[in-house]
């Protein structure tokens, strides 16, 4: 038996200590995302001033520009934060079993992860319209970590034999993907509730499956 090479303790070098002044920064800027998070979650994005937020995160206007240009990047701030944490839990929500099942899963498990920020939601559908393309390029790449979670699932499904080897993982990623967003507003305006959306979602993902089934 080859011999194990020894254990080599991770160098600290790559992760400098900070000093207390930079420490401070860093809990003030958390603070400032922390309130924008709560505020955007409960009025959207619209509603939510730079005032409100100071006021939330117990600091000066001032303070939150000295951290954030303006509202649209603390916005985005929160976005990419939020995005990331969402795609893990839908990633672990996913489990074990069939290609349909675990999509089905992960979506639904994005969904309780997330329908108490229902105003959130909107707001990132709203402005996708009508920002910049520099914005949405950005929103893009916060969201990438969701959408790869639904690629995933559907390149497994390929290597188990359970969809066809010529699928088309981007289109079927897409489609995937505006049918879970698109269900919030069904949650905005029509009060469903998780189980509606699960439901939905699942009837949804039953006909995107469908037409690229190995069986």
């Amino acid at each position: 038996m080859r011999e194990s090479a020894p254990t080599v303790a991770p160098s600290t070098d790559t992760q400098p200590r900070l000093n207390r002044r930079q420490a401070a920064k860093v809990r003030t800027r958390q603070k400032v995302l922390d309130a924008a998070r709560g505020l955007f979650a409960e009025r959207g994005y619209e509603p939510a001033t730079i005032r409100d937020i100071a006021k939330g995160a117990g600091m000066s206007t001032g303070a939150v520009f000295a951290n954030f240009q303006d509202k649209a990047e603390l916005f985005e701030a929160v976005l990419t934060e939020d995005m990331a944490g969402l795609a893990e839990v839908m990633l672990n929500g996913a489990g074990d079993g069939s290609t349909r099942d675990r999509l089905v899963n992960a979506l639904t498990a994005g969904y309780h992860g997330s329908i108490d920020q229902l105003p959130l939601f909107q707001a990132i559908v709203a402005r996708s319209w009508f920002q910049p393309v520099a914005a949405e390029t950005r929103q893009r790449a916060a969201t990438q970590g969701l959408t790869d979670v639904i690629s995933d699932i559907l390149r497994a499904g390929i290597g188990k034999g359970e969809i066809k080897q010529d699928a088309d993982v981007s289109l079927l990623t897409e489609l995937t993907w505006d049918a879970y967003l698109s269900n919030y507003r069904r949650a905005a305006y029509d009060g469903w509730t998780v189980d509606q959306l699960a439901d939905h979602i699942g009837r949804q993902v039953d006909t995107l499956l469908a037409g690229v089934s190995a069986k």
